[in-house]
């Protein structure tokens, strides 16, 4: 299971660096309920935990607002003995800027730190059911919660994955300003083509008239052509010569006086062979009847 999770966690890391512009470090904005859980089941240290699910190094933030909400009698009485341990924890964050000069619940200061379309790129990490369906709602708001001793980060909602969608097939397809510039370029060229033929029909016709006039176009049509052909033109390939090393050395056919030579030579050592196998034979006689 553990590596289904983890290639679940990188399939969506890729997905919002991919379509959102996320970068490592990576920004993940903490809220009180969040720290708390951390804290209650002794995820230490809190850095190691994230970059093993993001699989990068992380920037951990919070919000001004939230420290001040862990500091209600409210949630003291909630969070009971561990309520010092979870506000100490908060208070050593990093603070993103609210700009709130009262205090505001944690779920209105982080959609508002977020904003439409979350411009500094933050993962939001709360145990908040109701923040995690908002920030569902925005595109590239990526949302981590906790399972007891495990962390988890959310798929990308189907709503994210269609405006991504949109937005590539956007990407894909001309602006309007795009067009327009593309429109006014191709004017500019047929004016400045014009312009030259027009020079040059009035030269022609105040110099020799409609008839030499023509005469002038069929030779300028000549000259583009020639034109043409002074351009660069590619070598064809043609097929050279074999490598001599690679080529076997032709026979030399057989004379009939080189037919002689062989026939004689090939009688010649028969007839030592022959010879000498009679020798051989001698000798052993003699051997053996002085034996």
């Amino acid at each position: 299971m553990k590596v289904k999770k983890q290639k679940r966690h990188r399939k969506a890391v890729r997905f919002y660096a991919a379509c959102f512009g996320f970068r490592a470090p990576y920004k993940i904005l903490c809220d009180g309920t969040f720290v708390h859980h951390l804290v209650a089941n002794q995820i230490t240290p809190a850095d190691t935990a994230l970059v093993n699910v993001l699989g990068a190094s992380v920037k951990l933030f919070t919000t001004r607002c939230a420290v001040e909400e862990l500091k209600s009698p409210e949630l003291k009485r909630v969070l009971g003995a561990s309520y010092s341990e979870s506000l100490d924890a908060a208070r050593s964050l990093l603070t993103a800027r609210c700009d709130h000069e009262k205090r505001r619940s944690t779920i209105d200061c982080i959609t508002e730190v977020i904003g439409e379309n979350n411009p500094e790129h933050f993962f939001v990490a709360t145990q908040d059911a109701d923040l995690r369906k908002k920030l569902q709602q925005i595109p590239g708001v990526p949302v981590i919660y906790a399972l007891r001793n495990a962390l988890f980060l959310e798929r990308p909602s189907t709503s994210q994955q269609q405006f991504a969608n949109a937005a590539e097939e956007a990407r894909s397809h001309m602006t309007g300003r795009e067009y327009k510039e593309l429109n006014i370029m191709k004017k500019r060229k047929l004016s400045d083509g014009g312009a030259v033929d027009t020079s040059n029909a009035s030269e022609e016709e105040e110099g020799h008239g409609l008839e030499v006039q023509n005469i002038n176009t069929s030779v300028n049509r000549k000259r583009n052509r020639s034109d043409l052909k002074d351009k660069v033109q590619f070598k064809r390939k043609i097929a050279k010569n074999p490598n001599p090393l690679s080529v076997k050395k032709k026979k030399k056919k057989p004379t009939a006086e080189s037919e002689k030579e062989t026939k004689k030579n090939d009688d010649g050592n028969a007839k030592t062979k022959r010879k000498r196998k009679r020798r051989r034979k001698g000798k052993s006689i003699g051997e053996e009847g002085t034996g």
